[in-house]
């Protein structure tokens, strides 16, 4: 996989990653342990993609 390509899989991850944690954010009633739920797992799903 090129490096434009991983490039372009962390920048779709990184959106959701922005605008899904200031709706867990706000869901939660600003308790910021789901936003790093939230964000660890994307990162997680993000490092699979980028190492295949």
């Amino acid at each position: 996989m090129s490096v434009s390509r991983k490039l372009g899989i962390l920048i779709f991850f990184g959106m959701p990653a922005i605008i899904g944690g200031g709706i867990i954010y706000s869901i939660f009633g600003g308790n910021y342990v789901p936003v790093f739920t939230y964000e660890i797992i994307l990162l997680l799903i993000a490092g699979g993609y980028i190492s295949r």
